[in-house]
């Protein structure tokens, strides 16, 4: 009986130490293999193999992702919104009766021929783009094609009304849509988001999202990277038209926190027309109470003179842009940046350029001591990592910002809950330099710690890799799911 007991109690220690092993991984060995011994159990059982680097940083965020102190409880968004037709784009064309010939990149599409082009330039890049379409006739019979093609689906699209509809994903947050809201579109918004009487319109906005997979193939033509190229004839958001009624919803709303985009929208517009609106769009946001912060969600562009008037006008009176690597380059060629003279990235941006243009964006258009920019917080993102960008003194839980901007990415691009660490893949560099125009630091990647921390003359950089999903459900409105995520877990400090 007595052998018995003890063998039963040695049984139990052993199950005991067991569940300390699996609750407390990160115990170090030493530790665990003197209690075994001390339990007089014989020599400790072996580690198990280490998690997948994957496995590591997405428990390493989870560990990371904190809510901020002081959160927003009222957001209001504006100004584009339509209904996205999301289909694959092969098929579109071959259904149009198209066929793979040359790439060539079009400011403005004006027919099939033109979108054919377009499509297979950037699909050969993997990049990402949106043009307008200029023939209403043509892009109406394309529209109705893709609309009713077998497996076509449609969803909430336009910047504005996707960063609305994550927000709404928050019950305790009240989020405002100001935007063309027509009846398919008003179907498919979240209960929680509000949309004035004065933004609704009897016909939606439609816009075409002709997506791509990594590796898919047309003729000659092979993807490297999952991605989409996105179109539309849309007259309603390429004139701003609900800017007045976006910003004269926002007394009786009474925000936290206004999210602007469309502007990129204007370039179907003529220069004059732009001219005229775009200082608007600064009267506009001026008549904002002080101390509400502006966040600016850019998007695909093209005109050059159109983004330069932008960062010069615009950028001033906003506190916090969202923006991709191809709109970054866009903007620091238009506006005579550091690293202007690179006509394209070659595969993963570099971070040391990247850190650069950014660092130049908030040095030479953000807040200063000598300048009455509001301009404070970058938020950028690629496909393998992204980085937060602040001016000193006025953001906290950057950390949590980036790291849930980026686990975000992961999840709802495999359409999941949670990190699923098989379907995603780590491949950010595994080291990279924090500039090139000065002596920048070298950094080495470590899963364990994913986010990583520098500094730059009072501007705070904080990177992270993002785990890419390897088999991507939905690519459209990634980077308005990024910028929206990233600012729930942002928290400004309350001298705004």
């Amino acid at each position: 009986m007595a052998l018995w007991r003890g063998s039963a109690y040695a049984g139990f220690l052993a199950l005991a130490v067991g569940c300390v092993f699996l609750l407390e991984p990160e115990l170090p060995g030493s530790a665990l293999r003197s209690l075994w011994s001390s339990l007089c159990l014989g020599p400790a059982p072996a580690p198990p193999g280490p998690v997948s680097p994957e496995g590591r940083l997405a428990a390493a965020w989870d560990a990371l992702i904190v809510r901020p102190v002081r959160r927003w409880r009222r957001v209001a968004v504006g100004v584009n919104a339509c209904v996205d037709v999301v289909l694959s784009g092969v098929k579109l064309l071959q259904a149009l009766g198209l066929s793979p010939g040359n790439g060539k990149d079009h400011s403005i599409l004006h027919s099939r021929n033109d979108l054919e082009e377009a499509f297979i330039h950037f699909m050969g890049k993997g990049a990402a783009a949106e043009r307008f379409f200029s023939d209403k006739e043509t892009f109406h019979d394309i529209a109705q094609v893709a609309s009713e093609f077998p497996g076509a689906q449609h969803y909430v699209g336009g910047n504005a009304a996707l960063i609305g509809q994550k927000f709404a994903a928050n019950s305790d947050l009240k989020v405002l849509l100001c935007g063309p809201v027509g009846p398919k579109l008003h179907e498919l918004l979240d209960d929680n988001v509000f949309v004035p009487p004065e933004s609704l319109q009897e016909v939606d906005e439609f816009h075409l999202i002709l997506e791509y997979q990594a590796g898919e193939e047309w003729g000659q033509l092979k993807a490297p990277h999952a991605n989409r190229f996105i179109f539309s004839h849309d007259l309603s958001n390429g004139a701003m038209n609900m800017l007045e009624v976006f910003v004269s919803s926002l007394e009786e709303f009474q925000p936290d926190l206004v999210v602007l985009s469309g502007l990129h929208m204007m370039e179907g517009q003529s220069k004059e027309l732009q001219r005229k609106r775009l200082l608007e769009v600064v009267a506009s946001i001026s008549d904002i109470p002080t101390g509400i912060p502006v966040h600016l969600e850019l998007a695909s562009m093209t005109d050059r003179e159109l983004m330069s008037s932008i960062v010069h006008q615009v950028f001033p009176a906003v506190t916090s842009l969202g923006l991709n690597e191809q709109e970054l380059l866009f903007l620091t060629q238009s506006a005579s940046g550091p690293h202007s003279s690179l006509s394209s990235w070659n595969g993963v941006p570099d971070v040391g350029m990247v850190s650069d243009i950014l660092f130049w964006i908030l040095k030479e258009h953000g807040r200063s001591k000598s300048r009455a920019s509001d301009l404070t917080r970058i938020h950028f993102h690629t496909l393998v990592y992204h980085i937060l960008a602040t001016v000193d003194g006025h953001w906290t839980n950057q950390l949590a910002a980036v790291a849930a901007g980026a686990r975000v990415a992961g999840t709802q691009a495999c359409a999941t809950e949670t990190i699923d660490t098989s379907r995603v893949s780590l491949r950010a560099p595994q080291e990279f330099t924090t500039s090139h125009s000065e002596a920048g630091s070298r950094i080495v990647l470590n899963p364990n710690k994913p986010v990583v921390e520098w500094h730059r003359e009072g501007i705070s950089f904080h990177f992270t890799p993002v785990l890419v999903c390897k088999d991507p459900i939905r690519t459209v409105g990634l980077g308005d799911a990024i910028s929206a995520e990233g600012l729930f877990y942002s928290e400004v400090h309350s001298h705004y």
